[in-house]
């Protein structure tokens, strides 16, 4: 089989709670995602999309993935699309880096290849495990109370894990962390995510002033150095995130007993293949996961589904449902929240197929 064909849209994801604010001031109203079609000989097809959290979270962003797409997409043209590492390092080649950039192709031809199989994704991953998938809630950074009734109302839905967009002011976060841990039960879990935005001295003085409250430490400070002295100041389990971008990073986050938990996102990793490649390292060495990616909508929630439904329950810390927090769905056989759970599609492939008359004009159409 060749890929004979390469089609990619610009989608906007409009949010139902109208912003996303996290560390820093940063907000984001409207998310900017790319979304692609990869053609195999035969007209057999697979989808992909990348959506970066805005320009100023990772060193990745919503045009530059799909500059990258439209740099790597020509070359691409001809290649086995059904084997995946000599597809990814044929991508390394012609574009150094950037693994955003190629994540939408890399989910696109695993897409592809559950159809050639007749096999859906997680099948491919690994195999599935348990029923159902256990979700989280991002719940954005507003006033203590305020969060403390987002969490309050998001909880009257079935949702039991909540990621609380800390690193602000450290006075007023620990107010959010202890309202919000008010308003929920004992066997409810709750992650207080600075998403890089303390120094270490405001970490220290968090972690100390919360440390008789349950709660999760997630990414308090930019680097994994400054990270790893708050993880050896406290005995809050401890999540890193932003840092975790490759293997080597897990490997000396195991070998300094930096972390509890790491997050798996799937475009940081540059698609499935490698963030597969990740997961599969964490449960070797016991490390709990978080199966995200960025952000994106129907297609990139699939792939978390199918991501997650493959790793070991015992594994998977949680999982997210980005596209119950957009006003724009854009594909049928997407998953959808039920309860603050979600179930990978049992049909080849991601199991889904995006409306391709709603998309508009592509950005990129090329042909054999």
């Amino acid at each position: 089989m060749k890929i004979t064909r390469i089609t990619a849209w610009q989608l906007d994801l409009p949010l139902h709670e109208g912003s996303y604010k996290w560390s820093g001031g940063k907000s984001v109203l409207v998310f900017d995602s790319t979304l692609v079609r990869v053609e195999g000989s035969g007209g057999v097809v697979g989808w992909g999309e990348v959506c970066p959290l805005g320009p100023a979270y990772l060193p990745s962003y919503a045009a530059g993935a799909r500059a990258g797409i439209t740099e790597l997409a020509p070359d691409l043209l001809g290649a086995e699309p059904t084997e995946l590492m000599r597809l990814n390092r044929r991508m390394d080649a012609l574009l150094k880096g950037h693994p955003y950039a190629k994540s939408a192709i890399d989910m696109a031809c695993w897409d592809l290849l559950g159809h050639v199989a007749g096999l859906p994704c997680c099948d491919l991953l690994g195999g599935r495990y348990g029923a159902r998938i256990q979700l989280y809630r991002a719940i954005s950074q507003e006033a203590p109370q305020r969060m403390a009734e987002s969490v309050a109302a998001y909880r009257d839905e079935g949702y039991r894990r909540f990621q609380l967009k800390v690193g602000g002011d450290p006075e007023e976060d620990i107010e959010r962390i202890r309202a919000t841990r008010a308003v929920l039960e004992p066997s409810d879990k709750l992650i207080a995510d600075a998403n890089t935005g303390w120094l270490m001295h405001e970490a220290a003085r968090v972690v100390r002033a919360v440390r008789d409250i349950d709660v999760y430490i997630e990414q308090p400070c930019e680097t994994y150095e400054q990270c790893l002295s708050i993880r050896r100041r406290t005995d809050h389990p401890f999540v890193m995130d932003e840092c975790i971008d490759g293997l080597t990073p897990i490997l000396r986050g195991y070998a300094d007993l930096a972390m509890d938990v790491a997050n798996i996102k799937i475009s940081k990793f540059g698609g499935l293949t490698r963030a597969r490649a990740a997961r599969d390292l964490c449960v070797e060495l016991g490390i709990g996961m978080t199966i995200e990616d960025s952000w994106g909508g129907d297609v990139i929630t699939a792939a978390i589904s199918h991501l997650a439904h493959s790793t070991p329950e015992e594994f998977r810390f949680t999982a997210t449902d980005f596209n119950s927090y957009v006003t724009r769905d854009f594909a049928d056989g997407a998953p959808r929240r039920e309860d603050g759970h979600m179930v990978a599609s049992s049909a080849p492939g991601l199991g889904i197929s995006p409306r391709v008359d709603e998309l508009g004009d592509p950005f990129l159409d090329l042909k054999l």
